[in-house]
């Protein structure tokens, strides 16, 4: 039980975002698509921002569920694209290799559906392959919102923790003196966060007395004095 007392580090976690494809995309309704499609992106992000290994899978492309989203492949250019035909992830020899040569415990998932992919993943990667699994809510999606929640309560019954996306990232930056990353995690929190955004604009902007101008989404220099 110790281990659901940890808290998420970039040295500790792996990602996995499985079938984030098109077609799978059109059969959810737990959640706004276009805000599920964001989440996902702001995910991958942070993930590259803190080098955490990542796996991308998927199911069907060219028969059934399209090529993965093209800003999620954009993050990462380089990974290559396990596919697979079986509807869990876990089956698959080359995803059970992938996630085993990262050696790391600690597996965050963002997939669809929630309900099947991410259920039966979850369920056979804790029990047969000992893993950790943190299930990122809103950056998966069901079939209907019963379909996720009681997808969610399954894997939480099972021993998987739920987690945001945001909550993912702000725990791996932890602390705001870290400034390697600074930059790089407000940048995404004012691309993808809404009101959170909005905010750090504004306390630049105005609470302390514009210090960063932004105009045409480019830094412009100190705001003159008033």
């Amino acid at each position: 039980m110790s281990h659901y007392l940890d808290v998420l580090t970039p040295q500790n976690s792996q990602i996995i975002f499985i079938d984030q494809q098109p077609q799978m995309a059109f059969g959810v309704q737990s959640i706004d698509r276009q805000v599920l499609k964001n989440n996902v992106v702001a995910l991958a992000k942070a993930a590259r921002v803190f080098g955490i290994p990542t796996t991308l899978t998927t199911v069907e492309t060219d028969s059934f569920s399209g090529n993965t989203y093209p800003e999620l492949l954009a993050v990462f250019p380089q990974n290559k694209i396990l596919e697979r035909t079986s509807m869990n992830s876990w089956d698959d020899q080359n995803v059970r290799d992938a996630l085993a040569a990262n050696g790391r415990k600690k597996i965050i998932v963002s997939g669809l559906w929630t309900e099947v992919c991410n259920t039966t993943f979850a369920l056979c990667a804790m029990k047969e392959g000992g893993y950790e699994i943190y299930m990122v809510a809103d950056a998966s999606g069901g079939t209907s919102l019963d379909a996720h929640k009681y997808a969610m309560d399954r894997m939480v019954q099972a021993g998987a923790v739920p987690v945001t996306w945001q909550q993912v990232m702000l725990e791996w930056q932890r602390d705001w003196a870290r400034k390697e990353t600074y930059d790089a995690v407000t940048g995404i929190v004012k691309e993808h966060s809404g009101a959170y955004g909005m905010g750090i604009d504004y306390a630049i902007t105005h609470v302390h007395n514009g210090a960063e101008r932004v105009q045409h989404g480019e830094r412009i220099g100190p705001n003159p004095a008033r």
